[in-house]
């Protein structure tokens, strides 16, 4: 409960209100069955009068304990939906502190899960807590000591039926607790499978496994089916006993005062009010157990999201680096890399120099490291030996906004999130303008189809960008990147998608329009590169080559072969051979 103390204190007024009214209603409850027993009592001495007066008072306390529980509701609804608002923004903002490996290491649809299901299970253990728990005190108690005044010689059965109630929380509370655990793993279970099912459902389709996959997502629906059962087969126990202790309890009260009514006729008026009060009581501690229960799955979730709050990103910008203006400069210092958890290098040992404005090949063979080169150069994750500098800086001492502004990374995997194309264009630079888009639009080739639409870059795009085709959204990723003007641009195979010739005018348009830039081109093809001022080759996570492409062609034995490969390649395509 710890992580919500912040937050609750935000919701003061509405905290005061909900325990003034939950006393309030409490009290008109435990008032009612003594004010009936006055009722009997007059109703024996024919006493119409003190009747009628103490039905007026009844009914007024009616009307009170509804108005205070419809002002407790409303009280209780406003703390638990403010506190999970808020909890579920500290979350989320803390998870985009989060390095890529924090986000391998939770995984995206654990983190989903906890965003939505988990934060529902916190909301409901608030509203609870402000609508329930704090009135089962004042009911156990009051109706305890309202008992023990009405029959004071009972007061042993109401200790008894206490006990026997506690005994049944106690023999199943435990069990529920752990149930609720397992049950929200294998929620975050089953989203993963449907997540990846839904991305990959072409990757399925076309191997025609759809069988293996319904097979798959069925064994943990059928999991979590069993487990439901479980949790249903306790409740199915848990109420019946509830039940049957308040019925020996009734039952012993009624034959306890009537084998004694000749000697104690004042109990006869008593006994409905001493009933009204043991069943208060018993209920109470009934409904307390189901509260318990629920409270379970409550405090579950809630250590979910502590164990996300309590997280430590792996990477981290010092905060009170100053802001500077980076040039395109990047040198990489003896830098070698390992990522978390495995057992061998990505890069061994890289390092070079690139001036400002210089374009930079990138090629390699598939797993060489190229785009954990990249990754390096925009410090989503740090190297594990050497040096990463842009501007002359080491990455670690940078300012994020200053790098963020510096360096533009656009990726082979075009996302564009939903929303407007200008809302996508302006991940870039937020003060872009539409003249900004149209600049960064013609360098990408992304003006020819925008352009066309009525509203252009206000444009809608629908979720997962599926109102534009793989090549289009690759040229609108490219505006993205280029509209801020960075000194570093990153292009990790961005332009897969694109045609030959919609490819050559980009990098015409890049080598035209940004001419300070210095750019980073890393691809498959050495078309794509061939024409760089100089081309790194990798392979197995080293520098193997670096030069221009006529000087790899007389000098690297490796870029002469993916060179003489490529080539053939592409004249068996073109029927030449």
């Amino acid at each position: 409960m710890e992580i919500l103390k912040p937050h609750l204190k935000n919701y003061l007024g509405a905290i005061l209100g909900a325990v003034i009214s939950i006393i309030v209603a409490a009290g008109a409850s435990l008032l009612q069955p003594r004010i009936l027993q006055f009722i009997l009592d007059n109703l024996l001495k024919n006493d119409r009068q003190a009747m009628f007066k103490e039905g007026m008072f009844l009914i007024a306390l009616a009307v009170i304990g509804v108005i205070a529980g419809i002002l407790n509701a409303y009280f209780a609804a406003r703390v638990a939906q403010g506190v999970t608002s808020d909890l579920r923004q500290q979350t989320y903002e803390k998870i985009q502190t989060f390095s890529l490996s924090n986000i391998e290491k939770f995984s995206a649809s654990t983190l989903v899960v906890r965003l939505i299901n988990d934060m529902n299970q916190v909301l409901n253990v608030v509203m609870t807590t402000f609508m329930q728990v704090l009135r089962m005190p004042i009911m156990i108690i009051g109706a305890f000591v309202m008992g023990i005044v009405t029959i004071p010689r009972f007061w042993w059965l109401q200790v008894a039926m206490f006990l026997a109630v506690l005994l049944v929380i106690g023999l199943t509370f435990p069990q529920l607790g752990k149930m609720f655990d397992r049950y929200q793993k294998k929620l975050d279970r089953s989203n993963t499978i449907a997540k990846e099912a839904m991305q990959g459902i072409r990757v399925i389709k076309s191997f025609n496994q759809q069988t293996n996959e319904e097979k798959r997502f069925g064994e943990v629906a059928d999991d979590m089916n069993d487990l439901n059962i479980k949790i249903g087969y306790v409740f199915s126990c848990l109420l019946p006993a509830f039940f049957l202790v308040c019925n020996v309890g009734i039952t012993a009260v009624v034959y306890l005062v009537g084998i004694n009514v000749e000697n104690n006729p004042g109990e006869l008026a008593a006994i409905t009010s001493y009933i009204g009060y043991l069943m208060q009581m018993l209920f109470t501690l009934a409904f307390g157990g189901m509260t318990m229960a629920m409270y379970a799955r409550g405090f579950v979730s809630l250590g979910r999201i502590k164990e996300v709050l309590d997280t430590k990103p792996d990477l981290t910008f010092d905060p009170k680096a100053p802001e500077v203006e980076l040039d395109g400069a990047v040198e990489f210092d003896n830098v070698s890399f390992a990522y978390p958890g495995a057992e061998h290098e990505t890069l061994k040992n890289i390092s070079f120099k690139v001036a400002p404005g210089e374009s930079i090949g990138v090629i390699g063979a598939t797993g060489s490291g190229k785009s954990t080169l990249a990754q390096l150069m925009t410090r989503l994750y740090d190297p594990t030996s050497g040096v990463v500098k842009v501007g002359g800086v080491d990455l670690r001492e940078v300012n994020e906004a200053s790098l963020r502004k510096a360096v533009s990374l656009v990726l082979q995997k075009a996302l564009l999130f939903s929303g407007k194309i200008s809302d996508n264009l302006r991940q870039g630079d937020r003060n872009a303008t539409t003249k900004d888009f149209r600049w960064a639009a013609k360098i990408s080739q992304a003006a020819e189809f925008v352009e066309r639409y009525d509203d252009q870059y206000e444009h809608q795009v629908e979720e997962r960008s599926a109102n534009f085709s793989g090549g289009q959204k690759q040229r609108l990723s490219i505006t993205r990147g280029v509209v801020g003007k960075p000194k570093v641009l990153i292009l990790d195979d961005s332009t897969s998608a694109l045609d030959a010739k919609s490819e050559k005018r980009v990098k015409e348009a890049l080598e035209k329009e940004l001419t300070q830039t210095t750019t980073f081109v890393i691809a498959e093809k050495i078309f794509s590169v061939m024409d760089a001022d100089k081309i790194m080759v990798l392979d197995q996570g080293q520098i193997v080559a670096w030069g221009s492409h006529q000087e790899l062609l007389a000098t690297s034995q490796v870029y002469r072969e993916i060179y003489e490969t490529q080539r053939a390649k592409d004249k068996i395509e073109e029927g030449e051979l």
